[in-house]
């Protein structure tokens, strides 16, 4: 009796946790704007609204960022008395979410949301605990096309469980939403979120910080290089519809313009969501140049699908390879010290090898070397590389075939 009930109770555990995600929506990692990072809460119709117009209006719709996601605020207190729904906060949003969905529509962009797989969400509103497929219709109605769920609030509930039951949700109610798993890496997503979401973040939130901690008290947000030592390590789980997430861009929040430059770098190199987090009505224009620099794009978006890696590490200068398509690759030059740093590269000696994804680097031909930041050829590689890179700066580029 106890081998049957044991049996028993894996099978309808394994039924449980059978996700059924919808397919084809990510097949290279998702590019939008989230509200998080620079109006935290403080969220309403006219600030959503002027966003939707800036991504048209700056050229960010036409460089591939088409998610606008609203985060955490968006909704009231308290869930309606009689139908049990959640509700839009009727100040900050008295058109309600429907009306919000159908102006980004309207822009040609696509329509994200927000809540958590907990009881409350991380600023103590209606989480979705219980509320699984009612909450799903509910964003279904909105024409919602990009759901973000979070992991406050969520004692005694297993990860595994909680967002399978939400991906169930979503594919029942009928409309194709892209699926972001964001538990921070607390219970290693990227070993069982393959078939529950498109992507699913790896570490503690983000900060605009290069290197280091940002200290809450009970918390750390970490820095570009810190979530980078952590997500680069995770390659092997990534790949088309299954995206590991090392959070949004910080580019354009208060770091220098060359470190803002690594971080874009960096997040292409790992094949990463490219979800901006900066305010757009004071982008400068730097910022917008860089944001829509189609070369570094293209690096990240390369329908080839492999996460870059870190080839060597030595004395504070990192370099890393991507494999692309037609046998291109992408290397990046890091100094990630103090200190100014000389590079020096052998391409005929160095054995790049991706065995992973049984790539390699092709020694007997001579690839063009482009500059992605200037977009000009710098020779080919049938000549050692030399550079000097300034602290924190990275030298990107593409080795065409």
């Amino acid at each position: 009796m106890k081998k049957g009930f044991l049996f028993a109770f894996i099978c309808v555990s394994s039924l449980l946790l059978r996700a059924q995600k919808f397919e084809g929506l990510a097949p290279t990692p998702p590019m939008g704007w989230n509200s998080w990072n620079i109006f935290g809460t403080d969220i309403n119709e006219e600030k959503i609204r002027s966003m939707a117009d800036l991504l048209v209006s700056t050229g960010m719709k036409e460089a591939g960022y088409t998610y606008l996601v609203l985060d955490d605020g968006w909704m009231a207190g308290e869930r309606d008395s009689i139908t049990g729904n959640l509700v839009a906060d009727p100040k900050k949003f008295p058109h309600g979410m429907k009306a919000i969905g159908d102006y980004i529509h309207a822009k040609g962009l696509k329509f994200g949301i927000y809540n958590c797989a907990g009881t409350k969400t991380c600023q103590g509103l209606p989480g979705t605990r219980g509320y699984e497929y009612q909450d799903a219709r509910l964003y279904a109605a909105f024409g919602v096309d990009y759901l973000k769920f979070d992991w406050c609030n969520t004692s005694g509930i297993q990860a595994a469980e909680a967002y399978t039951t939400m991906s169930n949700a979503l594919r029942k109610a009928g409309r194709p939403m892209l699926f972001s798993i964001c538990e921070w890496g607390v219970n290693r997503p990227w070993e069982w979120a393959g078939s529950v979401g498109q992507l699913w973040r790896t570490t503690e939130d983000i900060w605009q910080v290069f290197d280091g901690y940002h200290d809450y008290g009970t918390w750390k947000a970490w820095s570009v290089m810190t979530i980078a030592d952590q997500n680069g390590t995770l390659r092997k789980y990534a790949g088309p519809g299954h995206w590991n997430d090392p959070d949004m861009l910080e580019v354009g929040n208060g770091m220098s313009l060359v470190e803002d430059k690594t971080h874009f770098a960096l997040w292409a190199m790992m094949a990463a969501p490219l979800m901006l987090g900066n305010d757009l009505r004071k982008m400068n224009a730097q910022t917008a140049a860089l944001l829509t620099n189609r070369d570094v794009i293209a690096i990240d978006q390369d329908t080839l699908g492999i996460q870059g890696f870190k080839y060597s590490d030595n004395d504070s200068v990192q370099t890393w390879f991507k494999p692309l398509q037609h046998g291109d690759w992408a290397v990046c030059f890091l100094n990630r010290g103090s200190k100014p740093k000389e590079v020096y590269f052998y391409w005929k000696s160095e054995p790049v090898n991706d065995t992973l994804f049984h790539q390699r680097l092709d020694k007997t031909y001579n690839y063009r070397l482009q500059n992605v930041w200037t977009g000009t050829i710098e020779g080919n590689t049938s000549m050692p590389y030399s550079g000097k890179l300034q602290p924190h700066e990275a030298a990107l580029y593409r080795l065409k075939r």
